[in-house]
């Protein structure tokens, strides 16, 4: 054999001990933020569990947000993967976007770092990302964020064809729910609501996960919906029009 293609050899080689290092030192952080949460993951621990020195990370990542956001990249193509087992274009575009809906909600509550990660990104501009990530890794996280959205996008669409939904950006509205259902989880994660007690006193309440699931799978059906909502009247109203008629 050549020494050109024994090169080549060595390089193919090389690129696959590269990828199958970064792959297991993304399993390991996602194993770390399932155990612990994003803020306890340390770079530290992350080499411990990979079995190697630390510095070596840095070899594959520019830093730390780096690596989160391709852990970030992990978590989303399993959650794609989870809609797309539940999506039906067969089912009427109300009940498709309902199951979407409960899927990525029982997806933040079982991956309680996925929604910190998630909500980390979306707290931090453009300017600072790109600062922090290089394009290659924001080209994978913006593909990876694509998938979901496009999904949701495409419910939104067959809905506004049907009269279901009300007529607005698709794209916008997909990010819109997607945001919303973070924020609407972060309670959950949290775990406390507040509410007024004595003046000068409030009063902090557990935030039940049952109640705060139910809300944000419903909030996303009546952004969906919109202001057609306000058009139809209430089974109330028409039954008090009835009666005064």
């Amino acid at each position: 054999m050549s020494s050109a293609l024994l090169a080549i050899g060595r390089r193919r080689t090389t690129a696959e001990r590269r990828r199958d290092r970064e792959r297991d030192i993304i399993r390991a952080t996602r194993e770390l933020f399932d155990e612990r949460g994003t803020i306890d993951a340390q770079i530290d621990d992350i080499a411990k569990r990979v079995g190697i020195n630390k510095a070596l990370i840095y070899r594959h990542f520019a830093g730390k947000e780096e690596l989160f956001a391709l852990t970030l990249v992990d978590y989303l193509k399993e959650l794609d993967e989870g809609l797309q087992q539940k999506d039906s274009p067969r089912r009427a575009p109300l009940n498709r976007l309902k199951a979407v809906s409960e899927t990525f909600v029982d997806f933040c509550l079982a991956y309680p770092a996925f929604t910190d990660c998630a909500m980390s990104l979306l707290r931090r501009t453009g300017e600072e990302l790109f600062g922090e990530i290089t394009e290659p890794v924001m080209m994978k996280l913006g593909t990876a964020m694509a998938a979901p959205l496009e999904r949701i996008a495409a419910i939104l669409k067959a809905g506004q064809r049907t009269g279901v939904f009300d007529v607005v950006d698709t794209d916008y509205l997909a990010n819109h729910l997607y945001t919303q259902t973070l924020g609407s989880l972060h309670m959950a994660r949290v775990g406390l609501i507040v509410s007024s007690g004595q003046p000068g006193h409030p009063v902090v309440h557990h935030a039940d996960v049952g109640t705060v699931r139910e809300t944000a799978i419903t909030a996303t059906l009546a952004t969906a919906v919109g202001r057609i909502a306000l058009k139809r009247p209430s089974a109330t109203a028409r039954k008090s029009k009835g009666e005064t008629s």
